[in-house]
């Protein structure tokens, strides 16, 4: 009873953890340029006293996320972008420079220009300010240019966003939704990164998909309780039995 009880205790409680993992997902079906995160079960061998494995324990981990790009969403605001293909938008952080594909952007109250959720662009040349009653556009290459707005026909350019586009096999994702390299260094700009203007990158969450996924693991979560008291009931028996005979 002991390794059905411990084996079946550890597939309940993952299946938690899956519930968890595929939540996120759900919640985060309409968020600009989500990327959803992949989970999967794997099977951990216990070695006894005497060198031979006596059970396996289950444990959910996470794979890492789906790097599928999200539907294009025209907006028709100038100062949104969505990256065509494969790339990031470079963001300041607290922690250092991390990379996002939410190009929803906005200049602050000091034309300070970050993403809607409060992150700094990187300009290749750094920071990127915003003049006062300026119209922006931005173009394909990540250019900034402005214009004010008595004089449209006259252009300036601000800047131009860092772009980048390291191999997938090197980001990881962190608890604030952001992207940064595994070894903790700064990818190099890539100008064969693009955007699109007016426009911003769904989420690549597959929302179906992510409802079966919650179904089958509610159904593993079940079926582990079912064991469970299955072995509480085998144990109720063998004590009885054990009783009467004595």
């Amino acid at each position: 009873m002991d390794r059905l009880v411990y084996t079946a205790m550890t597939g309940a409680k993952h299946a938690q953890l899956r519930q968890a993992t595929v939540s996120h997902n759900l919640a985060n079906a309409t968020t600009t340029g989500f990327r959803s995160e992949l989970a999967a079960f794997r099977a951990v061998p216990v070695v006894g006293g005497n060198g031979l494995p006596t059970r396996a324990f289950v444990v959910e981990q996470s794979t890492g996320s789906d790097m599928r790009s999200g539907p294009l969403q025209h907006t028709g605001n100038d100062m949104d972008v969505a990256v065509d293909g494969e790339g990031w938008i470079a963001v300041q952080t607290a922690s250092g420079e991390a990379y996002t594909r939410n190009g929803e952007l906005a200049a602050d109250s000091t034309g300070l220009l970050k993403t809607r959720t409060g992150q700094i662009v990187v300009g290749e040349s750094g920071p990127l300010t915003v003049p006062e009653n300026t119209r922006v556009s931005i173009a394909p290459d990540g250019t900034v240019s402005g214009a004010a707005l008595d004089n449209p026909t006259q252009r300036v350019e601000i800047g131009k966003i860092k772009l980048v586009n390291p191999p997938t096999a090197q980001l990881e994702k962190g608890n604030d939704g952001l992207f940064r390299l595994r070894n903790g260094q700064t990818a190099q700009a890539d100008e064969t990164v693009r955007l699109v203007s007016g426009a911003v990158e769904g989420s690549n969450v597959n929302a179906v998909e992510e409802l079966v996924s919650m179904i089958s693991a509610q159904r593993h979560y079940d079926l582990q309780l079912k064991m469970i008291s299955n072995a509480d009931q085998n144990a109720r028996s063998a004590a009885q039995l054990i009783s009467l005979n004595g």
